[in-house]
């Protein structure tokens, strides 16, 4: 009876090895798995050039910024750029390109006289912008300017007193994040966080003049290329119907002159007004 169970032991081990043998040699004709999309960034790129994405930031500090947000997640009346089908089939500005030296001004963006190598450090520096790393984004990162020349920047040249007083309506700005107040310069406050419209905002206004002549003016809500809608004087909201320019419309900004001021900025402008506007406390 001992013979018999030590061979069936035996039996059952040989066959437990087989089966493991089988098992490792299907495993190692199997295809590796794939990496989960999670582990890894879409659309990834090769490495840019430093040199090229630092001169494509400053680039686009100046003239996209306002509009995109200064990181290019969106901004006033921008959209987000790093979700953009544009940009992400976008290689080395080629695609890019059409749209910054042709504008898109039935959508509000002008043109941009910039030559071709601008604009290829401007794709350079928003492809270098990993989508995924605002997880690990620190608001304290952007202070890396120079609170004096800020100041001095603010009360002078920058022409910021003929509107503000840290005293008045800017006073207590330094309580916001870092990121927030940046985004705030660059906007004058029109939009929030990713874009997103501010309702403190001054609302922007627009005129539809008619075939007819009728002139109708409200509160602007929306715009593209088929509608305009709006909110008149009495309350009423209105959808008009676009083809082409007919009908006219015009928009005031209450904005607008800030706008185009911070255009005119350079990068370590904003950098230095962010830097002094985080200590009024």
């Amino acid at each position: 009876m001992a013979n018999l169970i030590r061979a069936a032991l035996r039996i059952a081990a040989l066959a437990a090895l087989s089966i493991a043998v089988t098992q490792a040699a299907a495993a190692a004709d199997e295809p590796p798995a794939k990496p989960s999309p999670f582990e890894s960034h879409d659309f990834d790129r090769p490495p840019g050039d430093p040199a090229a994405i630092a001169r494509g930031k400053q680039v686009f500090s100046v003239n996209c910024a306002f509009c995109h947000g200064s990181d290019a997640r969106g901004g006033e009346g921008g959209p987000n750029l790093l979700r953009s089908p544009i940009v992400l089939n976008d290689q080395k500005g080629e695609i890019i390109a059409a749209v910054v030296l042709n504008g898109r001004v039935e959508k509000g963006m002008p043109k941009f006289n910039l030559p071709m190598e601008s604009v290829a450090d401007i794709a350079a520096y928003v492809h270098s912008i990993k989508v995924g790393a605002g997880g690990n984004f620190n608001p304290k990162m952007v202070l890396v300017g120079n609170a004096a020349a800020g100041k001095a920047y603010f009360n002078g040249k920058g022409r910021c007193t003929t509107c503000h007083s840290v005293k008045k309506d800017l006073a207590g700005i330094g309580a916001m994040d870092p990121k927030t107040l940046q985004d705030t310069i660059f906007t004058g406050g029109a939009t929030g966080m990713l874009g997103i419209p501010s309702p403190t905002a001054p609302p922007r206004t627009v005129t539809v003049t008619l075939p007819t002549g009728e002139a109708i003016k409200g509160k602007l809500v929306s715009l593209d290329d088929f509608v305009v809608v709006l909110t008149d004087a009495d309350g009423h909201r209105r959808t008009i119907q676009r083809a082409g320019d007919v009908p006219k419309v015009d928009i005031v900004n209450p904005l607008q002159a800030h706008l185009d001021m911070v255009r005119s900025w350079e990068d370590r402008d904003l950098r230095n007004v962010t830097a002094y506007l985080e200590t009024v406390k």
